[in-house]
């Protein structure tokens, strides 16, 4: 080569996505879709290296991100916690709150009657076809989960969420984001006591529940969704208030 010849550049390795960049991205979008709602605690490191197959520290790279945007922030012993733009608001803290009570579950259940109720009606008379198709979607993506054993809690949210879209009204919607994966009473449930779940599985029920609310709404028939969704919830309402009478009657045979 000539003294006056160029040296030619190096090729540059072709740049790839950090893995911590792809779990945020997870993580954002299931806090942007209300999945984890402000006052939520995410899962533990452990469970989310399990989740997306990687390593701790790419985890706390992801965290340590969405703690920069202000989404997140890190309780010492506590775990870290959704933060969201609507913490400021105390007037939207009605599913947030960090609570241990049975019968917070059971009041909110009965407010998401008349909300949830109505919502069935109207995606029943209001849904397009893309809409129904999301619905039933979402009753196979938990049919799927049930058959193999896997958790429930996510198909469940989304199952809510594709009707609340469905009745082309965005305050259901909104409603029910701000609520987030609250509104599925077991996983509030689990947190009341300690992640563990003493009541019988309901998956294969509530799978039949779903069901029926979907078959309504794919056939149009608003009263009859109502009433599917009213008895779906009204039967969360029972099996929770059912606990807090064993949970009562436990205690008197205590002190006994």
């Amino acid at each position: 080569m000539n003294a006056g010849d160029a040296m030619p550049e190096p090729k540059r390795a072709r740049s790839r996505r950090p893995l911590s960049a792809e779990v945020e991205d997870a993580l954002r979008a299931q806090i942007d879709a209300g999945y984890y709602a402000p006052g939520d605690k995410l899962p533990t490191e452990p469970a989310l290296t399990d989740k997306f197959g990687v390593s701790r520290t790419v985890v706390r790279e992801a965290i340590a991100a969405l703690r920069a945007d202000g989404l997140v922030e890190s309780r010492q012993g506590s775990g870290v916690f959704v933060i969201g733009p609507q913490q400021g608001d105390p007037g939207l803290r009605l599913f947030t709150g960090e609570t241990d009570k049975i019968s917070d579950i059971i009041e909110e259940l009965e407010l998401r009657i008349g909300i949830e109720v109505e919502a069935a009606g109207l995606a029943a008379a209001r849904s397009s076809p893309a809409q129904e198709a999301e619905i039933q979607a979402q009753v196979e993506r938990f049919s799927r989960l049930v058959a193999e054993g896997k958790p429930t809690d996510e198909a469940d949210f989304h199952f809510h969420m594709a009707i609340a879209t469905a009745t082309n009204n965005a305050r259901f919607r909104t409603f029910l984001e701000h609520v987030g994966r609250r509104m599925i009473p077991r996983v509030k449930f689990r947190t009341v006591m300690g992640g563990i779940d003493p009541l019988p599985n309901r998956d294969a029920p509530i799978l039949n529940e779903h069901r029926d609310i979907a078959e309504a709404i794919l056939a149009r028939d608003p009263d009859r969704a109502r009433e599917a969704m009213r008895r779906h919830l009204v039967t969360g309402i029972k099996r929770y208030r059912s606990l807090t009478s064993w949970g009562q009657g436990h205690k008197r045979d205590d002190a006994g």
